[in-house]
């Protein structure tokens, strides 16, 4: 489900691209594959710049939050600007592969992709108020027995019902995947007795409501679910942490004006930094967006440890696999290492 509000109320309708290409394709008889694949246009200056967000606790609740952030992002750029709040990463992700997203706050696979797809590039990355370079993805178990050690969920995931992020999600799938299951021989998707795929607050709360036994999360996530449910967060404990996970990135798709993007990064650094009611009210709303402290000027490059994370995952998976012989794993490893070459090669691009 996509939930759209805009700034102002009223925009002008757009005819989105695939249907501007289905048109060509009709007239003058192009093959309409080949017409809808073409490069999508430069958006049109009378468009609303779509923002895209991740439903972190909800959909509406993702939305509300930055809704102050953007309105005063659309008067910087004298832009109107509309959100595109979302209820999966798979919606989230379609949307932005069907040219329907123009900005969107991604995490690191999210960001790689649409950067590495040639789509978007990033323009700023998040600071949080602990002032670490990133944050850790988490597991969560309630603190009563008999399945609440670490020790207990290794020698036996069968035992476990376990809630999980998407396969997209750095801290709900990624990184736990292969930094503590892999390398322990357990494949999330098949190794417990069962498993639900859901956001970091809905996941933590089937653990406390005993809908679950363990669940992935990340340390900002679950800083504020215990603000937000404090009786719930009581009746969990962490049984693991990773290594810290680089913070999350501001994408801008590239047919925008360099002009544009230099703009958009110039406000969202300096948002939040100033003195005074102004300042102060800023800071309050970055505050709510998972208690940011504000943006860093930031550009493709720093999507390389998202890349590397990704690269080392795959290859895990490979080398764990079951195969028919070794020609065929060999061969998938090496189109691993070539698309991780490519990877890097477009992140080198760190262009306005």
């Amino acid at each position: 489900m996509l939930v759209s509000l805009r700034f102002p109320a009223v925009f002008a309708a757009v005819f989105p691209a695939a249907f501007r290409a289905a048109a060509l394709a009709f007239f003058v008889g192009l093959p309409l594959t080949a017409a809808a694949q073409a490069a999508p246009s430069a958006p049109s200056d009378a468009a609303p710049v779509r923002f895209g967000i991740l439903p972190l606790g909800g959909a509406f609740e993702s939305r509300s939050d930055w809704d102050p952030l953007l309105a005063e992002l659309s008067r910087a750029i004298a832009r109107p600007v509309s959100v595109l709040s979302v209820n999966s990463y798979e919606a989230l992700e379609q949307a932005i592969q069907r040219d329907e997203v123009d900005m969107a706050f991604l995490s690191g696979k999210m960001a790689l992709d649409a950067v590495t797809q040639r789509r978007m590039k990033v323009v700023a990355q998040v600071v949080r108020h602990d002032g670490l370079p990133g944050y850790r993805a988490l597991l969560l178990a309630r603190k009563t027995p008999p399945l609440n050690t670490l020790k207990s969920l290794l020698d036996q995931p069968d035992r476990w019902r376990i809630a999980r992020g998407e396969k997209q999600s750095v801290s709900g799938f990624i990184v736990p995947q292969l930094q503590l299951f892999l390398p322990n021989h357990i494949a999330m998707e098949t190794r417990f007795l069962s498993e639900v795929v859901g956001t970091h607050q809905t996941n933590a709360l089937a653990v406390a409501n005993s809908e679950a036994d363990v669940a992935t999360n990340n340390s900002a996530d679950f800083e504020r679910f215990r603000l937000r449910f404090p009786a719930e967060a009581q009746r969990l404990q962490v049984l693991w942490e990773s290594e810290l996970i680089p913070h999350a990135q501001i994408v801008v798709r590239r047919e925008y004006p360099a002009e544009l993007r230099t703009r958009v990064q110039a406000f969202l650094t300096a948002y939040g930094r100033g003195k005074g009611a102004r300042g102060d009210a800023e800071r309050v709303v970055l505050k709510s967006l998972h208690d940011l402290a504000g943006f860093v000027a930031a550009d493709n490059s720093s999507l390389q440890p998202a890349a590397k994370l990704a690269y080392q995952l795959a290859r895990q998976n490979a080398v764990t696999a079951q195969w028919v012989n070794d020609a065929a794993r060999q061969a998938r490893l090496q189109r691993i290492e070539s698309g991780y070459a490519e990877q890097v090669s477009v992140l080198k691009d760190v262009t306005p």
